[in-house]
């Protein structure tokens, strides 16, 4: 997966995330940028949730969106 693609479907991606989780912010939105840590780690805060736990949801919730997906680090 090339940048370029991650970036193409960040807009998309949003709608979807926004739907899950509706704690974040367009802030959050713009510091995530289609990037999985940084969707883990602002789950975690606005959430209140555990690494592993936001782990699991983010985990669950690409094997229910398979044509979404994060920039992996």
């Amino acid at each position: 997966m090339n940048k370029d693609t991650v970036e193409g479907n960040w807009k998309q991606l949003k709608g979807k995330v926004k739907e899950q989780w509706g704690k974040l912010t367009d802030d959050d939105f713009d510091v995530i940028a289609g990037k999985r840590d940084q969707l883990l780690g602002r789950i975690q805060e606005r959430h209140g949730i555990s690494k592993d736990e936001a782990e699991k949801q983010v985990a669950d919730w690409e094997k229910r969106n398979p044509d979404y997906f994060f920039e992996k680090s």
